[in-house]
């Protein structure tokens, strides 16, 4: 005897889904609403304009937005600058790849796309620098180096030492007195958003830094370029802390009401950015001190990577939360994950939510 009992799914509180009526669909925001009661990619793309609008709209929660990959060079920079004059962001965390190639167009430089048919070895000759299907000059990275060296030469001389976020904010400061174009440190700089780069010497700027401070030690020491000279210089560091950024990000995780998180790709800036949770908690067991919890109660990623290739991408939400990271889903958190390339899906989804609060 066949003992199933066929439900219906209404009946369970379930959602129904809606076939996708072109038709109907008269703005961004309506598409991917639209697309929410659908399936596979574009629910999960849906999803997130819904949870993004829901944090617009919650003044109380604090949004840090994390970007690892090319995405300046891939001329999306423009899609955070808005997101932080819009208030929609209170920090950023990213690589320095990301500050790098976009501080190129912040002066007034250009990207150019790759001619398929030369040869990597052709284009190190004529000094052009590849990323993906995209050219960097290397003498644009030449110019970077001088806005990063004069920024270093005007600090003041009280021994204190540098942060990747003070970096950031001096040169974006720097970047709004020369008012060569839009940028995304200029943006934060005029709204005071916190820029962190934790993995700082694994870029351009983390080099740019190094190299001008070896350039202040030569010309205070008026030595010369000899042998000597030259292995002494590598032994000079530049006064900088990352420990610094590490105890400011976690006063502002601690300060907010509510966290949320918008990840594009995944690597070392999600993962430094959601440890603050498991920071305050070790924090208490081995301090005794008495820090509140500190979970992100929403997360947006935008990643094509899946969990089983193992990098740090790859880690879902459900499994922070075992990481006591997030609010579980069961206790009112809120998350998407769309697997999707950002450059594909990230300028219709944050049109879609720029379309929406506009409206209201």
């Amino acid at each position: 005897m066949n003992s199933r009992k066929l439900h219906d799914g209404r009946q369970d509180g379930l959602r129904p889904l809606e076939s996708l009526s072109l038709e109907k669909v008269t703005s961004f925001s309506d598409l991917l609403r639209a697309m929410s009661k659908t399936a596979f990619g574009g629910r999960q793309l849906g999803e997130a304009f819904e949870i993004l609008v829901e944090i617009a709209q919650r003044p109380q929660c604090h949004t840090v937005l994390t970007v690892s990959g090319a995405m300046t060079v891939a001329k999306q920079g423009m899609i955070i600058c808005e997101m932080i004059e819009r208030g929609l962001v209170d920090a950023v965390v990213c690589t320095g790849a990301l500050i790098a190639h976009g501080l190129t167009e912040s002066i007034g430089l250009t990207h150019y796309q790759t001619d398929p048919s030369q040869s990597d070895k052709t284009l190190y000759d004529q000094g052009y620098n590849r990323i993906y299907d995209t050219l960097e000059m290397e003498a644009n990275l030449n110019e970077v180096e001088q806005l990063i060296r004069d920024v270093m030469g005007q600090a003041p001389s009280d021994g204190s030492a540098w942060s990747s976020a003070s970096i950031c904010r001096a040169v974006g400061q720097r970047l709004d007195e020369l008012n060569h174009g839009p940028g995304i440190l200029r943006s934060a700089w005029r709204h005071e958003v916190p820029v962190f780069i934790p993995a700082f010497t694994d870029s351009e700027v983390g080099l740019d830094l190094s190299i001008s401070a070896m350039l202040f030690a030569r010309q205070s020491s008026g030595a010369s370029d000899s042998p000597t000279s030259t292995e002494a210089l590598w032994e000079t560091v530049p006064p900088f802390n990352p420990f610094l950024d590490l105890q400011q990000y976690a006063r502002f995780a601690l300060e907010a009401e509510e966290l949320a998180i918008f990840t594009i790709g995944g690597g070392v800036p999600r993962n430094w950015a959601q440890q603050v949770g498991p920071y305050a908690e070790i924090a208490n067991h081995r301090l005794g001190t008495d820090l509140p919890p500190v979970r992100f109660r929403y997360g947006v990623r935008i990643c094509p990577e899946p969990a089983h290739w193992g990098g740090l991408s790859g880690c879902s939400y459900s499994e922070g939360v075992s990481w006591g990271k997030f609010v579980p889903s069961a206790e009112g958190g809120r998350y998407a994950e769309v697997h999707a390339d950002a450059t594909v899906v990230w300028p219709l989804l944050m049109k879609a939510v720029f379309e929406k609060l506009d409206r209201d």
